[in-house]
């Protein structure tokens, strides 16, 4: 597998977009509204496509949800981290408006790691191999 792209439906994408921007930096691309198509109409401006490009290695793709949603159930993403540094960052960002599953930690596959559901409802889990 080269690459892991996630694609993460939540409610309000446009405001969550822009926060994920601030919690990893990146940039934002694709954007995509339903506006004009006839299949979206009842959603004009909700995004149906958009992506965060944190780095060329890391996209993660996003999209307003049309259904009933679970926050936090659909998906969960792993996030590797290049440094320490990195790693303590997220966490702390994350962790202020979120709720920590696993506090971040020494492992023993040799990683700090953590678990941290944010505050629009998604699991992410932190990862850097020492």
């Amino acid at each position: 597998m080269k690459r892991l792209l996630p694609h993460i439906y939540i409610e309000n994408c446009k405001e969550a977009l822009d926060y994920y921007q601030k919690v990893f930096g990146g940039e934002i691309k694709n954007t995509q509204t339903g506006d004009g198509m006839e299949m979206f109409e009842g959603h004009e401006g909700k995004y149906i496509h958009s992506e965060l490009h944190i780095n060329k290695n890391c996209v993660i793709f996003f999209a307003d949800v049309f259904n009933p949603l679970v926050k936090g159930e659909n998906i969960w993403t792993m996030l590797d981290m290049t440094s320490e540094d990195e790693i303590n960052s997220i966490y702390e960002t994350l962790s202020k408006d979120g709720e920590v599953k696993m506090e971040l930690q020494d492992t023993f596959w040799n990683s700090r790691f953590a678990v941290v559901k944010d505050k629009n409802g998604l699991t992410w889990e932190l990862n850097f191999s020492k």
